[in-house]
């Protein structure tokens, strides 16, 4: 049974949290300051490779099943395949449409959606203070995520709900561990020794 779909108020009041841009007029004379061979290129130019950058991590992240590293050992971002919601999925679009709720059931996935993760609980990314951390991926990021994922969904690592991430991602490591180990230990084994 479909329930009726109340259309959101378009015209209604808004409320909009103030913003904090990291990429500011601070930012570039920090970096100018720091890096005087640098003073020259214009603060749009850096704001560029700043953008271009980010385009090229996120189409690495998309392309490739264990995503990628961020520099300056930040963290892993990477993404995974999840059950759908148990609550309800509403597709807005199809809803406005016809009038009523309509339940988005990603059957191109086999009901799987795609989520984007960043963790930074391996070993070698201790640093001050990362607990506080997070990612919040751009539009343009999710948007890519949304086009590319119908077609190659089963290449993204899986991920289980009632596990925490950090719990994954160290199972995958120690295992590696282990394969590394067995490895060395073959190449030390020498069958005629006694």
């Amino acid at each position: 049974m479909n329930k009726k779909y109340n259309k959101p108020d378009i015209k209604g009041p808004r409320f909009r949290q103030p913003g904090y841009n990291v990429i500011n007029s601070d930012f570039f004379k920090q970096l100018k300051l720091k890096y005087p061979k640098y003073k020259d290129v214009s603060d749009s130019d850096i704001r560029n490779i700043i953008k271009k950058f980010n385009e090229l991590l996120w189409d690495t992240v998309v392309e490739y099943r264990d995503g990628v590293e961020f520099p300056e050992s930040l963290g892993r971002l990477f993404i995974g395949t999840c059950e759908n919601a148990k609550s309800q999925n509403i597709d807005f679009s199809k809803s406005h449409k016809y009038g009523v709720t309509v339940n988005n059931k990603n059957w191109d996935t086999d009901g799987k959606l795609a989520k984007i993760f960043y963790t930074s609980f391996a070993n070698k990314y201790k640093f001050q203070f990362r607990e506080c951390w997070g990612f919040v991926a751009c539009r343009n990021f999710k948007r890519k995520v949304a086009k590319t994922y119908p077609e190659n969904w089963t290449m993204y690592v899986a991920i289980d709900s009632t596990k925490k991430l950090r719990k994954i991602y160290n199972a995958s490591y120690l295992k590696e561990v282990r394969e590394r180990n067995v490895k060395e230990e073959l190449t030390k084994y020498n069958e005629f020794d006694l």
